[in-house]
């Protein structure tokens, strides 16, 4: 089994990195706004990211999707939609004098397909007359139900593009009908101060010393000709620690191919969560998934670094084949690829083992509190099938898990 398949298990089931772990890298610039393909430009404010969800402002935007604004207060927008008058519920920003509200209400209620390109991060609104159909993607999903209970299972891909999408309609259907969303770690909160911290403190060394002083000097040396590659200072990652030195390779070479946390599934999902108001349960921690990865040993973060230095060159072909199989919803390949970690019993049991216990109790947990509720799971792909994934504990407890 090639090794860069452990590599892409760290990219395809702990999104909190992905995310938020990369602190040497740049912040991204601002996305751009695009209404059937033409740019829109504001002479008042620009489009920002806030917390997962893409503000913008307010006024600009509905004249370019050729709606009339007549009021907005109180996280209350009323306008005029081919005649009628609409009132939505958005949350609205004031920033130097100009309203910002979520650019999926605002889209949606004009009558546009709203959707992430990351390779030019853009939004895009696609109005009816010009909409053309989209493969998307099947995915992963499966329903458990249990004492009036519903608890949909659905496999993320962490990182995505524009391609994964429209989702199955059997996805909006049940996210529609949920009382709340679960998923690993709400990374809408990702550049919160008080995460940012944790990452800082985790993912530095803290007493003096530097990379270099903790791999070998073969490691280091090929690290800093791929830092060079990818435009950076070879020792721009001094400070870090192996297992940020992994992902932030990975996470280069993903993003260099079109793909980005920010179109990921999840998060597509806490951003409606937090349009619509619905409740996100949380079923890891920052602290959890960050300390997994600080817990492993110097040998192993060396390891997997290397892993990731050594395949930096077919990284973006084969998360193109991870894309493919979700997009497929491939039962097979994905077992393949969940098993492909099981040769490293140190890396098996905190990346699956532990996790995956750990998830389906609170899964458990959901189904048995008889409230006459639906959860809506969205967790990594990778951890729902094989001898320890979540769908076999939840049998094992009892459940009937169909794929659906």
């Amino acid at each position: 089994m090639k090794n860069w398949k452990k590599m892409l298990l760290s990219l395809a089931i702990s999104v909190g990195l992905l995310a938020s772990a990369v602190p040497a890298m740049a912040a991204p610039q601002q996305p751009a706004v695009k209404v059937d393909n033409q740019v829109v430009h504001y002479s008042l404010g620009t489009p920002m990211i806030d917390k997962g969800t893409t503000l913008v402002p307010l006024r600009t935007t509905l004249q370019a999707l050729d709606v009339q604004l007549t009021g907005a207060a109180d996280d209350t927008i009323t306008a005029v939609v081919d005649g009628k008058t609409i009132t939505l519920k958005g949350k609205l920003k004031r920033i130097h004098g100009v309203t910002y509200a979520p650019i999926r209400v605002v889209g949606d209620a004009a009558g546009y397909k709203v959707s992430w390109d990351a390779k030019t991060r853009s939004v895009l609104l696609v109005s009816k007359e010009t909409e053309t159909v989209q493969a998307g993607g099947r995915g992963f999903m499966w329903e458990v139900e249990s004492n009036g209970n519903t608890v949909y299972l659905v496999g993320s891909m962490h990182i995505a593009d524009d391609s994964f999408y429209p989702l199955r309609p059997e996805f909006e259907e049940a996210f529609a009908e949920a009382d709340y969303l679960g998923v690993e770690i709400d990374i809408s909160k990702a550049a919160d101060e008080e995460q940012q911290k944790l990452i800082m403190d985790l993912g530095m060394y803290q007493d003096g010393t530097t990379l270099k002083d903790h791999v070998s000097s073969e490691t280091y040396a090929k690290l800093g000709e791929i830092l060079k590659q990818s435009g950076m200072q070879p020792n721009a990652l001094d400070a870090f620690k192996p297992w940020v030195a992994e992902t932030t390779i990975s996470s280069l070479k993903s993003v260099k191919a079109g793909y980005d946390a920010s179109a990921g599934i999840d998060l597509y999902f806490i951003q409606k969560a937090i349009e619509r108001k619905v409740p996100i349960l949380e079923l890891e921690t920052y602290e959890s998934q960050l300390g997994m990865f600080d817990n492993f040993s110097k040998e192993l973060q060396e390891k997997n670094l290397n892993t990731a230095l050594d395949n930096f060159d077919v990284l973006d072909e084969s998360v193109n084949q991870m894309a493919e199989m979700w997009k497929t919803g491939n039962d097979e390949q994905l077992l393949e690829f969940t098993n492909s970690i099981s040769g490293d019993e140190e890396y098996n049991k905190a990346m699956l083992i532990d996790r995956n216990i750990g998830m389906a109790d609170k899964i458990d947990g959901y189904l048995k509190n008889g409230k006459n509720e639906e959860y809506f799971i969205v967790v990594g792909s990778a951890h729902y099938l094989g001898e320890h994934g979540i769908v076999k504990l939840l049998k094992d407890k009892g459940y009937t898990v169909v794929r659906k």
